[in-house]
C-alpha cells in the first residue's frame, strides 16, 4: 500500500469555514478514483496550509490520481503548485475496526 501527502498554501485571509465548505464540495469526487482506499481532508493549524493524506492500493494508483487529476483540480482552485509525497505503507493499524493491517492480508478492492 502506498500513502500520499499533498500540501498546498490556501489564499491570504480564506476562511477556515469555506474551505471545509469546499471540502464537502469535492468529497464525492474521491469515492471511486482506482485504488483510493482513503482519504483525509486537512487545513493546518494557522489557517495557511491545505492538504489531504490518500492511502491507496499501489504506488502507481497514487501516482496516476495525484499528479494528474489531484494537481490539475488544486492548480485550477487556487493557481498554485501542490506538494506530493509518497510513502510505502507496510503496516497500517486501524483502531476503528481493532484491526493491524499488512499488504498480505489487505483485499485489493476492485
Amino acid at each position: 500500500m502506498t500513502t500520499s501527502i499533498t500540501r498546498f498554501p490556501l489564499p491570504s485571509g480564506i476562511p477556515t469555514a469555506a474551505v471545509k465548505n469546499g471540502f464537502l464540495e469535492v468529497a464525492p469526487k474521491f469515492q471511486h478514483p482506482p485504488g483510493l482506499l482513503r482519504k483525509y481532508f486537512l487545513i493546518s493549524e494557522d489557517g495557511k496550509t491545505a492538504g489531504g493524506v490518500y492511502l491507496w492500493n499501489s504506488m502507481a494508483e497514487a501516482r496516476a490520481f495525484s499528479e494528474g487529476v489531484l494537481c490539475k483540480m488544486i492548480k485550477d482552485k487556487f493557481q498554485v503548485e501542490p506538494s506530493i509525497e509518497y510513502y510505502e505503507s507496510p503496516v497500517i493499524v486501524d483502531n476503528l475496526t481493532s484491526e493491524i493491517i499488512t499488504e498480505a492480508k489487505h483485499p485489493q478492492k476492485t
